[in-house]
């Protein structure tokens, strides 16, 4: 059936059609996704909850880092962590080759984990998981490197679309973070999945937006100096969590085995969560809290409750969330768990909204807390992702928001710059930035990037020794197909290099043969 289409339909049509089908399935995906973590929490909530053992909530998390790595290790058998990154490597590295079972096995294992409350979010899983699918298509049908990176953009843009009902934001996503170098010729597919992943999502969830808000304030100009200064706090709260998550990732690596890393991802996850239990799961229910200015509720469980809940108090308390939010987030993924970056970025974001309206309206400025709270969002998805154009789309999309897109610009956009200052890549690309292993916009970057040194040096070289006479010289050049020979000496360090030209007018001297030694 493969052959037939490919040579019935022309390629340019057959790339419109894949781009709808990589738009569906990823739409598909991440339903399942959804489903899979709500079934979870709707069996925790029933069963282990309601009867009021609150200390379910510290066990939970633990026995999900640990279902999940064991789903890992011993079904799986592959890396699937740090969902962009791998795409990013494929697209640099693998021919943009992504693993038949990427398309599942994220679902299963990022699900587990955020099912029982792992502190990171889906939707990176879900984005590998579209374009692994996308991959996998483009691959079935025999499509070129090109095309098939066209196909992983399309089910990454599918995802967003599907998860988030967000296709501007899954477009510019592709641009952005993937970094991908496309035509206008290619826009159009990308399109097609983005669009048709989000009207599956609008019929299978509704039309609602996934934050809909209806207290927005209208944008002032003079209101632009206070949306300055959250920008700028954005950015340094973004280089605090792409090096302090980079460097908390790379002391659970010298960990020395799986169980250790359960054990201690677990046990401090179980900790946070008692102490701040808003560190629960991918925290979208307090960033609702917070859009309706009720933190209380994030705050009663907390054995910091006795303390009260005075203005300050609840500053300091979601200050600490914010600057533990990155720990709790590593030791769901260092100790075993599958989840992203994505739900932590919008929930510190929004934590650095909320607190400087707050402290902002204590120094006597009125300025209205759900705008900064919504703001917040983009300003640190940006700083994190280097992708302004992603934080401002994608929060208007995912609040309905866009007579907000003044404010948005004007934080997404200074907390970009401020961390360029200081970080040139996001945490996605630097890993592979650390080995030069990242592709970029830069077209002669990139060029290098691609070359392979295997492919450039030049290994079918004969060796001769300084000890071999004209006449062993000649049989090593007869059976050689080079016209450079290293010379190596008995402890195989190089001596030089023995040109043909150099000996050409002699090799065919046979009196010389046997007394005419190399070394001369």
């Amino acid at each position: 059936m493969v052959r037939q289409i490919e040579q019935h339909i022309p390629q340019k049509q057959l790339v419109l059609l894949l781009s709808l089908m990589v738009g569906v399935l990823s739409a598909v995906a991440a339903y399942l996704l959804k489903l899979f973590i709500h079934l979870i929490q709707y069996l925790i909530n029933t069963y282990l909850i309601a009867s009021e053992n609150y200390w379910w909530y510290i066990v939970c998390p633990m026995i999900g880092i640990a279902l999940a790595a064991l789903f890992v290790k011993y079904i799986v058998r592959d890396d699937i962590s740090h969902g962009i990154t791998k795409i990013l490597y494929a697209i640099s590295q693998r021919k943009s080759i992504i693993k038949s079972h990427n398309m599942w096995s994220s679902l299963i294992g990022s699900g587990i984990t955020i099912g029982f409350g792992g502190s990171v979010g889906a939707e990176a899983p879900i984005v590998l998981t579209g374009a692994a699918i996308g991959s996998n298509l483009a691959k079935l049908f025999h499509l070129d490197q090109k095309t098939m990176m066209l196909m992983i953009g399309c089910g990454a843009a599918g995802a967003i679309g599907g998860i988030f009902k967000a296709p501007i934001a899954g477009l510019v996503f592709t641009l952005e973070v993937l970094m991908m170098d496309i035509t206008m010729s290619s826009i159009a597919p990308l399109l097609i999945s983005s669009v048709t992943a989000t009207a599956i999502a609008y019929f299978t969830t509704g039309f609602a937006p996934m934050f809909e808000l209806t207290t927005i304030e209208a944008f002032t100009l003079g209101r632009i100096p206070w949306y300055l200064l959250l920008g700028i706090a954005c950015g340094f709260v973004s280089l605090y969590f792409t090096r302090g998550m980079n460097y908390l990732e790379q002391r659970f690596k010298r960990l020395p085995n799986m169980w250790v890393k359960i054990v201690i991802g677990g046990t401090v996850l179980g900790a946070l969560v008692y102490l701040f239990p808003p560190l629960y799961g991918e925290g979208y229910d307090v960033i609702l809290q917070l859009f309706n200015d009720d933190p209380q509720s994030g705050f009663i469980h907390s054995p910091f409750a006795r303390l009260g809940d005075t203005t300050w108090l609840i500053i300091a308390y979601f200050s600490l969330v914010l600057l533990l939010k990155i720990v709790a987030s590593v030791a769901t993924n260092g100790g075993g768990g599958v989840g992203g970056i994505f739900a932590p970025s919008l929930f510190m974001g929004a934590l650095v909204g909320f607190i400087c309206a707050y402290l902002l309206k204590l120094a006597g400025v009125s300025v209205p807390i759900v705008n900064f709270t919504l703001v917040g969002m983009a300003g640190l998805m940006s700083g994190v992702m280097h992708a302004p154009l992603t934080g401002i789309f994608l929060i208007a999309e995912l609040t309905g928001g866009y007579h907000l897109l003044m404010p948005l610009m004007i934080v997404a956009v200074v907390s970009y710059l401020t961390i360029m200052l200081f970080e040139p890549h996001s945490l996605y690309a630097m890993r592979l930035a650390q080995k030069g292993e990242l592709l970029t916009h830069n077209k002669d970057r990139s060029v290098l990037t691609l070359l392979k040194m295997d492919n450039v040096l030049e290994t079918d070289l004969r060796t001769v020794s300084p000890d071999m006479t004209l006449g062993q010289l000649v049989k090593v050049i007869a059976d050689s197909k080079r016209n450079i020979f290293p010379v190596v000496d008995s402890k195989g360090e190089l001596q030089g290099i023995l040109l043909l030209d150099e000996v050409r007018n002699i090799m065919f001297q046979p009196r010389l043969y046997n007394r005419l030694p190399l070394r001369n």
